[in-house]
């Protein structure tokens, strides 16, 4: 059993996470810490783990775990490391975007890996310190990395994609009140998104010409999951098509194609990704659709435990969508 502590615990990522680690068979929850929430029983703030479980918050970490997950909002990660030491055989799982550029991490004291196990999956083996990725750059790498391995990404990438209200955060503010978001659609930083560094490092790191990535996000008027949809210039056909996508996945656990157009209810509440391809014309559209707590957050940081100890990588992650 590894010991594992989280760092801010009372939002949506680390209520996931606590969820996932209540039943890993080689995980235990040393402590959660909490700085709004000290001495508070965890179920407080999540209630559906009222019954299964009495830890409570605290406001102090131990710093000689084996594991520590950071679920603290953009920029903080950087800071609480700089205010607390751990010990040197402990490892890190950001999940925030503090480390996930190159430029950032280098400016970094300790080394960290970009944790998409389906790009990374040898150097998260080795690594001390994972960058989790995010959400939106979960979803949207994994329906490209295929066409960008094989040359096939010079072209412009028209990119859509939708989110649920929980990818804002617990938080909230006039986008994420249910007067407001209930029964309505918007975009939100139109091809500025904040995810697009780290998208755009992943697809250069197989040393390929990769066209402009146009990306539009949006806002859904539900909780969970993403659907994102890319099209791009495509000379082939679908079934090489299908070939370059089913050769790239041979080997991964949570990622898989489907032969039938694809949708949220597929994905949610489980770490797994969807993708779906479909030719007209000379454009090949690219769907996928992931959690994104799960694959996009919590579920993917368990991954990379699961992956940096020697465990098996779906160990604690076969969780079942609730289809109908």
């Amino acid at each position: 059993m590894i010991k594992t502590g989280i760092i801010g615990g009372s939002g949506y990522t680390g209520g996931e996470l606590i969820r996932i680690l209540l039943n890993h068979p080689e995980a235990d929850i040393d402590f959660i810490y909490s700085t709004t929430r000290a001495g508070k029983l965890v179920s407080s703030a999540h209630q559906d783990l009222l019954g299964l479980t009495d830890l409570k918050f605290t406001g102090e970490v131990n710093p000689k775990v084996d594991l520590v997950f950071l679920c603290l909002g953009h920029g903080n990660s950087t800071k609480f490391l700089e205010e607390n030491n751990f010990a040197a055989n402990t490892r890190i799982i950001d999940l925030s975007n503090d480390f996930r550029l190159q430029k950032d991490n280098a400016l970094s004291k300790k080394v960290f890996i970009y944790g998409l196990p389906e790009l990374n999956r040898e150097e998260i083996k080795k690594s001390e310190n994972i960058a989790n990725p995010g959400c939106f750059a979960t979803a949207i790498q994994l329906a490209l990395l295929p066409l960008a391995k094989a040359e096939l990404l010079p072209n412009d990438v028209h990119i859509n994609a939708v989110t649920g209200s929980t990818g804002a955060g617990v938080g909230l503010s006039s986008t994420s009140h249910f007067s407001w978001r209930n029964n309505n659609v918007s975009w939100y930083k139109p091809f500025t998104h904040q995810h697009l560094g780290e998208i755009g490092e992943s697809l250069d790191s197989f040393g390929n010409p990769i066209g402009k990535l146009f990306f539009l996000p949006n806002r859904g008027n539900f909780t969970r999951g993403i659907l994102a949809t890319a099209y791009t210039k495509f000379e082939g056909s679908l079934d090489e098509a299908k070939k370059k996508y089913s050769t790239f996945y041979s080997n991964a656990v949570f990622t898989h194609i489907s032969e039938e157009p694809i949708h949220l209810k597929q994905v949610v509440n489980t770490n797994q990704c969807h993708i779906h391809l479909h030719k007209h014309q000379d454009q090949l559209l690219i769907t996928s659709a992931i959690d994104n707590l799960i694959k996009g957050a919590s579920g993917q940081a368990v991954q990379n435990m699961n992956l940096m100890f020697g465990f098996d990588e779906s160990l604690g992650l076969r969780l079942k969508a609730g289809v109908f």
